[in-house]
């Protein structure tokens, strides 16, 4: 039996309407339905907002030159944001699956030719922030993967 890929099947599709929810409505209450994923998504989304200086640092550090985040759409921001986070706190899930599922959850929000583009921004970043042996990148200073 396969299970048929839809939006609300991708943890990260719900992770980026919640984002980009709050962005648009930063009064607005969060609440997450029941879902398979949910520990996951809560853990993404509340991440995120609530560390998000710390992300805009990295974004700094390590993407100025490449582009202005403020002239991006705010649900491709979203994107980065939340891809970001999980680079920096879900050091168990393998770069390339952050990336390959942020690309699929995209192409229900941007158009192609901005898939290309995220695809390389995110592949940059996370080459940046983790390093191949082992250790992350964070505040210019280095630490274990163990680090949370």
């Amino acid at each position: 039996m396969t299970l048929q890929y839809s939006p609300k099947n991708n943890p990260r599709v719900i992770v980026i309407q919640k984002l980009y929810g709050k962005c648009i409505n930063k009064d607005e209450n969060l609440t997450f339905p029941k879902h398979r994923f949910k520990k996951f998504i809560k853990d993404v989304v509340k991440g995120t907002i609530e560390r998000d200086d710390i992300i805009n640092d990295e974004i700094t550090n390590h993407l100025s030159s490449d582009f202005n985040l403020k002239k991006l759409d705010k649900v491709f921001q979203v994107i980065v944001k939340s891809a970001i986070f999980e680079f920096l706190y879900k050091p168990k899930t393998s770069s390339k699956i952050i990336i390959n599922e942020y690309l699929k959850a995209s192409n229900f929000f941007i158009d192609y030719g901005q898939t290309k583009y995220l695809n390389a921004l995110l592949d940059k970043i996370s080459k940046k922030i983790r390093n191949t042996n082992g250790w992350i990148w964070f505040n210019k200073k280095l630490f274990s993967k163990k680090y949370n």
